[in-house]
């Protein structure tokens, strides 16, 4: 027989169509098992991600308080080198007046 001569047919050939539908049928259910698995990934992912989203805006919430909170005890710090602030202090708190000056107090009901 010649190479390119087309084979006969056999009366059986309904097997290569059998197999051909049962090869069809794996890569179906092998693919619908890949798809269903990359479903459950995707939508565990999503649901982790956004978990992860509400701890980053909390934690980046809390570096603001913090971050805002070490700029106004710097700007302090740096008032406590002012001699005037100091003394504001001094009479504020501890009541201590230079000499010569009368405190004015006035009665609170």
């Amino acid at each position: 027989m010649n190479r390119y001569t087309p084979e006969p047919k056999q009366p059986g050939g309904s097997a290569s169509a059998v197999g051909a539908k049962r090869r069809r049928l794996i890569w179906i259910v092998l693919m619908a098992v890949f798809f269903g698995w990359a479903g459950y990934i995707f939508f565990a992912q999503s649901a982790l991600i956004s978990d992860k989203k509400q701890e980053l805006a909390q934690k980046q919430e809390s570096s603001k308080q913090v971050t805002d909170s070490l700029s106004q005890l710097k700007y302090e710090v740096s008032r406590l080198n002012d001699n005037e602030y100091i003394g504001q202090l001094a009479r504020k708190w501890f009541n201590m007046y230079p000499k010569g000056e009368v405190p004015i107090r006035t009665e609170q009901p």
